[in-house]
């Protein structure tokens, strides 16, 4: 989109507000729900981050807690069935992986800090097994919006899914949806997302989360992040996304793949705060004054005054009146012309309320 081209803006912002207002039936995970009028789900992707390490992995599970996150997902594989190990890819995977045993031992950590755990299996039915009896809800990658097989294997399970969509066409987020639908499943919520770490501004498009709506009017839609900072998911939130996801780590300068395009735990916090904020921001949507304003008026607008002292008899002229604070018992500026030209009833002082009942 051209940034400049502000008419562009404008027809989203209205499409916007039919997305903010549609009745998009909600997606029940345990005790919440996930769609318009109900608040964003945020998930603290941690991802990899942990390097494999258990307590690093349960301090991003406390961190993203603190900071107020929904949930907190990793990501479960094994390298030798994501990918071939000719490629560079399984010798980056490996030391990633987090051992089988220690998921206990994670979702305990979840559990006493009150925050749902959520993995991704990456692609393979082995980890989608080992994971179901862990999981309320699956996450699938945008690496696996085309793995069809694997869709339909996860539909079945009839948990709902979590879609991301980067690297992916209309038709082919069509074709996923559709796979899942075919199995009876259709709890499903589509993220918009590009996948490229750091994604550039220029390449986020966050409003093609609302492309995505009008295209698959009876889901909710959310937004999974790979910008830097945290103004992107607040965009999003404001745009009405029901699911936001953002990486996080608890320092970037840790070794890891991913660790660089991270959230610290004080900016995470900062946009799951900001998140929390746009609902109240964004309001009702009808321009009416609020009670406190009402209060504020009276001190905040203006009324007639004499701008010199008026002796009883005199015809009143413009020059003889101003327009000052306060406004509480006077005369609305709008009155001024019924004024002049007529009779002051009474001595008018200098720098008072013109009153109804002077003329």
């Amino acid at each position: 989109m051209n940034p400049l081209n502000y008419s562009n803006i404008k027809v989203k912002l209205i499409i916007n507000m039919t997305v903010l207002n549609n009745q998009v039936k909600p997606i029940k995970i345990g005790n919440r729900e996930i769609g318009p009028g109900h608040l964003c789900f945020i998930i603290a992707e941690a991802g990899v981050n942990h390097n494999g390490d258990v307590t690093l992995a349960e301090k991003l599970v406390y961190a993203a807690a603190k900071a107020g996150a929904d949930a907190v997902k990793f990501q479960t594989f094994k390298a030798e069935q994501v990918t071939t190990k000719l490629s560079p890819q399984w010798n980056l995977l490996r030391p990633l992986e987090l051992k089988e045993s220690v998921y206990p031992r994670l979702i305990k950590a979840c559990n006493q800090a009150g925050i749902m755990f959520m993995s991704t299996p990456h692609g393979h039915i082995d980890s989608a097994k080992f994971l179901e009896p862990m999981v309320e809800i699956w996450k699938v990658g945008s690496g696996d919006l085309t793995n069809l097989p694997f869709l339909s294997y996860l539909g079945q399970t009839k948990k709902p899914i979590i879609l991301s969509t980067g690297m992916a066409t209309i038709e082919e987020i069509k074709s996923a949806v559709k796979t899942i639908e075919t199995t009876g499943n259709k709890n499903i919520i589509i993220l918009h997302c590009t996948t490229n770490y750091p994604c550039p501004d220029k390449e986020a498009n966050i409003s093609a989360m609302l492309d995505i709506q009008k295209h698959f009017p009876d889901y909710p839609v959310g937004f999974s992040d790979h910008t830097e900072g945290i103004v992107a998911p607040l965009i999003a939130a404001t745009l009405g996304a029901t699911v936001i996801e953002k990486h996080f780590t608890l320092d970037r300068n840790l070794p890891g793949p991913d660790q660089k395009n991270s959230l610290e735990p004080d900016e995470l916090k900062a946009m799951v705060e900001g998140i929390r904020r746009v609902p109240n921001l964004l309001g009702s949507g009808k321009k009416e004054p609020f009670k406190s304003e009402l209060t504020i008026s009276e001190m905040a607008r203006k009324a007639v005054i004499a701008a010199q002292d008026i002796p009883s008899g005199t015809k009143i002229t413009s020059a003889m009146l101003t327009i000052k604070r306060p406004a509480k018992g006077g005369l609305q500026p709008r009155e001024l012309e019924k004024i002049v030209g007529k009779a002051a009833k009474r001595d008018i002082q200098a720098d008072t309320q013109i009153q109804a009942t002077d003329f």
